[in-house]
């Protein structure tokens, strides 16, 4: 892995310590990062493997920093489907995926308690903060136990709203 002359600044695993330096990044992220850079995916993938075996890179950790940066915010439903699509693997979900469901209730009473902070008077709101909840990720059970404990429907059971 010569450093390339042709190739000016610095070199991809200065470019990848530098962008490991400020944040984590998920392996696909930093080899989208880095392509950039270097034409030859070789080069680039032996730079990542160098960096995951001296512990500079882990998914693990980015699973881990992205979950603590977002899951106040957000459900476990949209967290996974956002470490998915960042090349986490299946072993770090399905641990990410049960420490999100044992706290995701009390995370969806308090995204509905800042952004509502009063029951649904109607149907018609019960149905604006069930899907402003599902459209950040929470379970359905989990928006339920958060809007059923405070709406009383006057003329029975509320439908769920269309999730389309």
């Amino acid at each position: 892995m010569a450093n390339d002359a042709s190739r000016p600044g610095p070199s991809l695993k200065a470019r990848a310590v530098a962008y490991l330096s400020r944040r984590e990044h998920s392996r696909l992220e930093l080899r989208r990062k880095l392509a950039a850079y270097s034409d030859d995916p070789a080069e680039i993938e032996a730079v990542l493997d160098e960096l995951q075996r001296t512990h500079w890179q882990s998914d693990t950790r980015y699973a881990q920093a992205y979950v603590h940066r977002t899951a106040p915010r957000q459900g476990a439903r949209r967290i996974v489907q956002a470490l998915r699509q960042q090349g986490v693997g299946d072993e770090q979900l399905a641990d990410v995926q049960e420490a999100l469901r044992t706290s995701e209730p009390a995370r969806a009473q308090a995204v509905w308690q800042r952004k509502f902070g009063q029951p649904p008077v109607d149907a018609r709101d019960y149905a604006r903060q069930y899907r402003y909840l599902a459209g950040r990720g929470f379970s359905t059970d989990s928006i339920r136990r958060v809007l059923s404990a405070r709406f009383e429907p006057p003329d029975g059971d509320v439908p769920p709203p269309d999730e389309s």
